[in-house]
Parts: C-alpha cells; sequence; structure tokens
C-alpha cells in the first residue's frame, strides 16, 4: 500500500523529468507538478493521501514560502516611487472586477447583489504564489512591470483581508471577541514588519553568525508571522509580509545568501507539492459539464482586469506593458 513518502517521492520524479520537457517552451519546470495534479483530478487512485491533514499542510507550507520569496523580491523604494500608480491601479482593477463579474453572478446564478459583490470581488484577487516562478523564469521580478505587478497584487491582499473583516463584522457572523482579535492581528503584523525594518539599522551583528543560525532565525520569523496571521485569516498576507520585513532587517550580505538559501528549500521541496495540490483541487466535472459557463466567468473577469490595466497603467507603462500587467494580475489561486 502506498504511503504519504512514496507519494511525495512520486511527485519529485514525475516534476523532475516533466520539468526537463517544459522548460523547452520557456514554461517554468516547477508547473510539471501543476499539470501532474490536474492528471490527479481526473483520476485520483489515492485519495486518502491528497486528502490528508498532512498533505494540506505541506501545500500550504509550498503556498506561504513563495508568499515569502515575493516579500523577499519586494523593493519598498521602488514601491513608494510608484505608490500612487499602485493603488489608483489596485482600486480600478478591483472596480471593475467587482461591476461586471457582480452582473454575472447576479444575473446567471442568480444570487442577491450582495453576495454576488462578495464572490465577485474574488476575481480580483491575484495568485502571488502561481505568478512568482512565471516572473522569475523571464527575469522581470525586479523590472518596473514586475514591481507593478507584485505592488497591486500585495495592496489587493491588504483589501481582501479588511472586507472579510468587513464582511463578517456587517453579516454578524462572528462574535465581537473574534472580529477584534482580528483587528488586533492584522495590526500586529504591520507593527511587527515596521519594528523589523527599524532595527535593520542595527542588525550589523548578524555579519558574524553562519548561515545556517541566520535560516534558523528567518524561519522563526516566517512562522511567527504566520502564526499571527492565522487569527486574522491573513496567513498569505502575512508570509508575504514576513519576506518584506526579513528583506530590510538583515545585512544585504547575508541577505543575498539567506535568499538562494530559501529559494532552494521552497523551489525543492515544498512548492512542487503545492502546485500538486493546486492541479488536483479542480473540478474537472464541473468544466466538462459547464464549459461556456466557466469560459463566460473567464471572459468577464479576465476581460475586466485587462481592460482596467490597459486604461490605468497605459500612460505609466505603454500599452503594451499595461496589457502584460494584466495578464499577469490575472493569475488566480493561493490568495485567491
Amino acid at each position: 500500500m502506498l504511503n504519504v513518502f512514496l507519494f511525495l517521492s512520486l511527485i519529485f520524479i514525475v516534476t523532475f523529468l516533466l520539468g526537463r520537457i517544459v522548460e523547452k517552451i520557456r514554461v517554468p519546470w516547477i508547473f510539471a507538478s501543476l499539470i501532474l495534479g490536474s492528471v490527479f483530478a481526473v483520476f485520483n487512485p489515492f485519495p486518502e493521501i491528497t486528502g490528508s491533514d498532512i498533505f494540506k499542510f505541506f501545500a500550504s507550507l509550498g503556498m506561504y514560502f513563495l508568499l515569502f520569496i515575493i516579500g523577499l523580491e519586494i523593493d519598498l523604494s521602488e514601491l513608494k516611487k510608484e505608490s500612487s500608480f499602485i493603488v489608483k491601479s489596485t482600486f480600478a482593477i478591483i472596480l471593475f472586477e467587482t461591476l461586471f463579474g457582480s452582473i454575472v453572478v447576479h444575473y446567471i446564478f442568480g444570487y442577491s447583489w450582495f453576495i454576488s459583490c462578495l464572490v465577485a470581488l474574488s476575481f480580483a484577487t491575484v495568485g502571488e504564489a502561481v505568478l512568482i516562478p512565471i516572473l522569475d523564469e523571464f527575469g522581470i521580478v525586479n523590472t518596473k512591470l514586475g514591481q507593478a505587478i507584485i505592488g497591486i497584487g500585495t495592496l489587493d491582499d491588504v483589501f481582501e483581508v479588511l472586507t472579510l473583516i468587513l464582511v463578517a463584522i456587517a453579516i454578524g457572523s462572528g462574535a465581537a471577541s473574534d472580529i477584534a482579535l482580528m483587528l488586533f492581528s492584522l495590526l500586529a503584523l504591520f507593527m511587527l514588519m515596521i519594528v523589523l525594518t527599524k532595527l535593520g539599522k542595527k542588525s550589523r551583528k548578524f555579519y558574524f553568525f553562519d548561515i545556517e543560525t541566520v535560516f534558523l532565525l528567518t524561519v522563526f520569523i516566517l512562522f511567527l508571522f504566520i502564526g499571527i496571521g492565522k487569527f486574522s485569516e491573513a496567513a498569505p498576507l502575512s508570509s508575504l509580509l514576513a519576506g518584506v520585513a526579513l528583506k530590510t532587517f538583515l545585512p544585504k550580505e547575508k541577505f543575498k545568501l539567506i535568499e538562494s538559501e530559501i529559494k532552494a528549500v521552497c523551489y525543492g521541496l515544498f512548492a512542487p507539492i503545492f502546485f500538486f495540490w493546486v492541479g488536483s483541487s479542480m473540478n474537472i466535472k464541473y468544466l466538462a459539464l459547464y464549459p461556456l459557463l466557466v469560459l463566460l466567468v473567464v471572459a468577464v473577469s479576465k476581460g475586466s482586469k485587462l481592460i482596467a490595466s490597459w486604461l490605468v497603467g497605459r500612460k505609466e507603462l505603454g500599452s503594451k506593458q499595461a496589457l502584460l500587467m494584466g495578464i499577469g494580475l490575472s493569475v488566480r489561486f493561493s490568495t485567491s
């Protein structure tokens, strides 16, 4: 009988072999595990393994580490320069997708306007964990376009969490103490990030620590942020903020070393499990039964994002890159 360790070995070897093939068409090798997961969405002979808590835990770690890497890639100085553009773009995209998405959900699925707007808001979210390997593959993470995509996706996450809290208040689904805890944990996340950023000027002592010790500190910071974020349903956002905090906290020399170590652990261990989980989570039966309905939702969602991105970004980035920004921001899953 196949156990979870043998199953994980299967994922890794297929990702390795299939990854060599998909790389030839400029697809990041990590998506080989996504393809394998899609196969298991059609026929899964091991549902007790893929549905187990331990497997889901490893998949979640893959998402958190990928989002952590995004935080490490964020250039705060560049984001400050483009802050007005990022804020304007984020709200324009959210507005367009909520407007057109809610119309589709209301008239096609028959839900109330309130529920339709909530569902449409999820269309606007960005799956940064899926997006970062693509940006890495084409070497545009640190470009103006790449930083704009990451910045908008990050601000979108903040808006998403705040929306969840407001919805909980509006429909009275949580006790006042629970809502207060959510707000407090969200505030604690940003305060902790600010504190670590300020302490960055005094972190020269880490020059003398070996890489293993610094890595241990890195994992502590990541899990501390995730643990706090769990209280406000903001674990993905907290992973990203942990990366931003660590980048400003560690000396540049140590940061460059630890960044490569984190990427090795993420892409070599946890990310393949996450992408397999993404692929296996698809509802193939629904896609087969209602293809036109699915295509309609996809068309409205992506169309809204492309139009909003072009309208707001064409002067700042040019028409071509504005459209590329819209395509990049159309990536789903993880936080969405």
